[in-house]
């Protein structure tokens, strides 16, 4: 049973920045996906960033690309996403989220239907 837990969102004006971290558990490392997506009121859930736990390949939404990194922690089982060159329309609510990968999907890590998710943490960028 995985878990995900994310903290870090807050109130901040354009132009600042913000990283959001997610604490997981109950999982083998090194074969999972793992990504972030948010969703705004009246708006589709988005993917906006991912990453392999047992490799380097990152993968970016073309509206958060230049501005948006993602990382992680192994040894901590802990993903991060720092924000910089923020935005109003950054604002929504941020999902981490994590989904078991096989040698080939494990390298497509945006493309996967994910199942384990945490409960989100909230990210409003005023202007």
């Amino acid at each position: 049973q995985v878990q995900l837990v994310e903290s870090g969102g807050a109130a901040v004006q354009a132009g600042g920045s913000l990283r959001l971290s997610c604490a997981a558990s109950g999982y083998t490392r090194n074969n999972f996906c793992m990504g972030w997506f948010r969703q705004a009121p009246g708006k589709e859930r988005e993917g906006v960033a991912f990453i392999y736990t047992g490799g380097l390949d990152t993968y970016y939404a073309d509206s958060v690309k230049g501005r948006f990194t993602v990382s992680r922690d192994n040894a901590k089982s802990t993903l991060y996403l720092q924000m910089d060159s923020l935005k109003p329309e950054d604002t929504a609510l941020y999902y981490c989220a994590a989904e078991t990968c096989s040698y080939y999907s494990c390298s497509v890590c945006h493309t996967l239907k994910y199942n384990y998710w945490g409960q989100g943490t909230q990210v409003t960028v005023s202007s």
